[in-house]
């Protein structure tokens, strides 16, 4: 059998990895701990694919002027692979969730490896919504003199430090809102900013996902989150051009419950909240947060079958939320268990910002 041209392998590997990009995405969504064993099953296929190419790419010499992309191409496969890989394997019962979590964090590395190359036209689709497919052209000019735009990752001993997202386009000729997100408990905002990073690069808006600076947020004891968080907005404030009455916070599980938390201290800079899958925090009525919530905007999402925080908690909190005087959009989704909805994301921004909406 003759063997494949660097091209033709190039193809093969870039093919299996965006069907199992798309593969863990959907796996993602429907993440509950009943149905592992069923989508270990959908997703081994994929796992299988992605070994197969990844070595056959591999193995077939690149041009010699393309060694440095074929690297980072094959590094991002192989990280693909590996969170598959990890996703399918069978552990002993006590290992599962953790497998699962590693699984999500090489997902992410993934990419993070491949975006630098988004400029190709089939990773420039996978990261931008399918509604503005026909217009991927207008979100990579050439890059503004005066404006750093794309990832930037940093790192403070005194904070946790986050992943920051300028879209490309961005030439600092306006104003843009702000949307900071924060991850889940044991999670890091250099995984959770790619559950928003599509959307900002198609609608105009900048992206921070900062990390706690313990293993969760500060939701008990001594706030140490509050005071790092105002100074990573103070300085994207300082260096991009931000609509300060367009900032919104939003998180998940714990990072929703801190959103909640932190989003409505006195201090706060967030115009409006969109916690998704988290709980009330008591400290949330008391004090200068209760007072806070009279016309205070908040979208809350939940799942009808999420397991660590049953329906009926977040049913609760968002009947307090609206009789302390929150003008409150509650959603509660019927299949959705203890993850996040990717597809939500359209309609929070559409209510936290017309200007952002799909045309």
């Amino acid at each position: 059998m003759a063997r494949p041209s660097w091209e033709d392998a190039l193809s093969a590997v870039g093919v299996a990895t965006l069907d199992g990009w798309a593969a863990m995405e959907a796996a993602l969504r429907r993440l509950d701990p009943a149905a592992l064993p069923e989508l270990r099953r959908q997703l081994a296929p994929y796992e299988a694919a992605l070994a197969r190419t990844v070595a056959v790419f591999r193995s077939t010499p690149p041009p010699a002027d393309l060694e440095e992309f074929a690297s980072r191409f094959a590094d991002g496969a192989a990280l693909t692979h590996r969170a598959l890989a990890l996703f399918t394997e069978t552990p002993p019962a006590r290992e599962a969730v953790v497998r699962v979590l590693e699984s999500m964090r090489t997902f992410c590395r993934a990419l993070e490896t491949l975006y630098p190359l988004h400029r190709l036209p089939a990773l420039s689709r996978y990261f931008v919504e399918p509604a503005l497919h026909d217009r991927i052209g207008e979100l990579d000019p050439e890059p503004p003199e005066a404006a750093s735009v794309g990832l930037h990752k940093t790192r403070h001993s005194e904070s946790g430090g986050f992943s920051l997202y300028v879209p490309e386009r961005y030439d600092g000729s306006a104003e843009w809102p702000l949307v900071v997100a924060l991850h889940g408990g044991s999670g890091s905002g250099d995984d959770f900013v790619w559950t928003w990073l599509r959307e900002a690069r198609g609608r105009r808006f900048l992206l921070l996902a900062p990390t706690a600076r313990g293993s969760t947020w500060s939701m008990m004891g001594t706030d140490v989150d509050a005071p790092a968080l105002r100074s990573m907005v103070q300085y994207v404030c300082e260096r991009w051009r931000v609509n300060t009455r367009s900032i919104l916070l939003t998180g998940l599980s714990d990072g929703a419950t801190y959103a909640l938390l932190c989003g409505l201290a006195n201090d706060s800079p967030f115009t409006a909240l969109a916690p998704v899958s988290g709980t009330l925090h008591p400290a949330v009525l008391a004090g200068e947060r209760g007072q806070a919530l009279r016309g205070r905007r908040i979208y809350m999402v939940h799942g009808a079958r999420d397991w660590l925080f049953p329906i009926a908690m977040a049913r609760a909190a968002s009947d307090i939320l609206r009789q302390a005087g929150a003008d409150i959009v509650f959603r509660e989704i019927d299949d959705l268990s203890h993850t996040y909805p990717r597809e939500e994301n359209d309609r929070i921004l559409a209510w936290f910002d017309p200007s952002l909406a799909l045309p």
